[in-house]
Parts: C-alpha cells; structure tokens; sequence
C-alpha cells in the first residue's frame, strides 16, 4: 500500500518514534535538540504512532562523563570557578537523565493499558512538556560551563537516576513515583540551599539558571503527582499507602530529610506522602 508523501512525514513524525530517537541519541546536545523537537513535533501533528519494536535498557551516551559511585564523585568549594563548575556539571548530568527519563515514560507507557486511550494525548503532551523544559535546563548548563572553561564530560558522575529507571521500567506506577516523586522531588529540597551557597559566592549567573530550574520542577513533580493520583485511583490503597509501597519495592536510596515542605505542597505531594519513609 502507497502512502502520499504528507501521510509519510506524519507516520515517520509520530511522538513514540521520536521518543526513541532521543533515547537512542548519545551527543548531549543533539539529544536536547531532539527533545525539544519531540515536542515541537508533537503540538504540530498529534501523532502518537505504533509502540516501538523495543526500547534500549540504558540509553545512548557519550564516552564521557566516567560513571563511578555516587559516593566517588568530588566535591569542591564554590569559591572558585573549578569548583562552581563542578556543581554545575553535577546538575547538567541530573538535567541530561532527566531529558532521558522523559523520553522513556513517553515511550515506554503511552501505550500502556492503565492509561485510558481518551487521557493519552493528555499524557504525551505533559512528559513532552518536561522533556523540552529538561533539554532546555541543560543548554543553559552546558552554555554557562562553557563560560566557565568546563565541557560536560571533564568530571565524573554517577548512574544513580537511570538504574532507578531500570528498576521500574515495568511497572508503570512505579515508574510515575520514583521518577518524579522521589528523584524530582530531591531536587526540590536541595537546589534553594546551591542557590544560596552561587549566589554568597558571587556567582549571580549560575544562581539564576539554578533558579529558572527550581521553578519549572516544581511543574514537573505536579505532573508527576497527578498522573501518580490518576493511576492510584485504580487501585483499592489509599494514594499515600500505594506510594510507599512502591518506594518500599523499587527505590534503593533513602528518602533524605529537610523537606522544602512549601515547593513540594505546591506540586501537590502531602507531608503524607514522603514524611513516613523520610531518615534523618
């Protein structure tokens, strides 16, 4: 059977497939502009397309960053430009999982059948949304290290946020509570605290793209919240009792106190959620 040649871009622009071209995109900047054009893609056509043949258990990286253990990555002071780098690369690598962890919810559960066919577009166009923010995040990290005399791939990071993601790549609601709920919201509770240590330094720059991040993930642990509810609802748990079991069953780390209690309530997620699993 022929297709006109209009009907052939759209089936070839549908969003699962270019879900997997970010997945499978190891350059960091090509990845991030596959993501934003995902999206773009995705307001222009509406195409959802057929599931992907399969999806890649780690996705496409570049030779660096070395990947070591969380508790081998160095720190240093902020007082200098090497050490404001370093901070900034930590984040860059958070911001690069994350356009990845996207991606993959897209494409690895769009289709799933806990998601009724009516919510889909719903669904896409949100995980589209937090791609793009994702890859944007990133351009401006790589730009100011950059700036810094830093490339991303000069220090070491650690592979904690994509092993969480193969822990739960099949269990959707899973996926929807470690992801956003518990790795997203970290970010919450951590990032007022770089802000403030950029800024004391000197360091406005930095600070003000850590702050453009801060906001938007607020947005994004929201998403999370509420398509976690939604799939909640299918169960016959309380939303909270559901969400700790699932972090009970799939999360490995610890659920670290001080909470930014006031960013979290704003994105929807009760002390009830995260206060009993919570360690001082």
């Amino acid at each position: 059977m022929s297709f006109p040649a209009s009907a052939k871009s759209r089936v070839k622009m549908s969003v699962l497939s270019a879900a997997l071209d970010v997945l499978l995109t190891a350059d960091p900047r090509s990845k991030a502009a596959c993501a934003r054009r995902m999206h773009s893609t995705w307001r222009e056509t509406k195409v959802i397309g057929s599931f992907p043949p399969s999806l890649p258990d780690q996705p496409a990286r570049p030779e660096k960053p070395d990947l070591v253990s969380p508790m081998d990555v160095p720190r240093r002071r902020l007082g200098s430009p090497a050490g404001r780098g370093a901070l900034l690369h930590a984040v860059a690598h958070i911001e690069l999982n994350a356009i990845d962890l996207a991606a993959d919810m897209i494409a690895r559960f769009t289709l799933h059948p806990s998601l009724h066919e009516d919510d889909r577009d719903r669904f896409v166009s949100d995980w589209a949304s937090v791609c793009d923010d994702e890859a944007r995040h990133f351009i401006l990290l790589a730009d100011r290290l950059a700036e810094l005399g830093v490339c991303y791939g000069d220090h070491p990071a650690h592979n904690g946020l994509w092993q969480a993601a193969q822990s739960t790549r099949d269990n959707f609601p899973a996926r929807v509570a470690i992801a956003p709920l518990v790795l997203e919201a970290r970010g919450l509770d951590v990032t007022p605290g770089m802000i403030k240590r950029l800024t004391g330094a000197g360091d406005k720059t930095s600070a003000d793209i850590l702050q453009i991040i801060y906001n938007e993930e607020i947005s994004h642990v929201a998403t999370g919240a509420r398509w976690f509810k939604y799939l909640a609802a299918q169960q016959t748990d309380t939303p909270e009792s559901y969400f700790h079991q699932l972090v009970r069953n799939h999360f490995k780390g610890q659920i670290k106190s001080p909470f930014n209690e006031t960013a979290r309530t704003l994105a929807g997620l009760s002390r009830a959620y995260y206060e009993p699993l919570s360690v001082n």
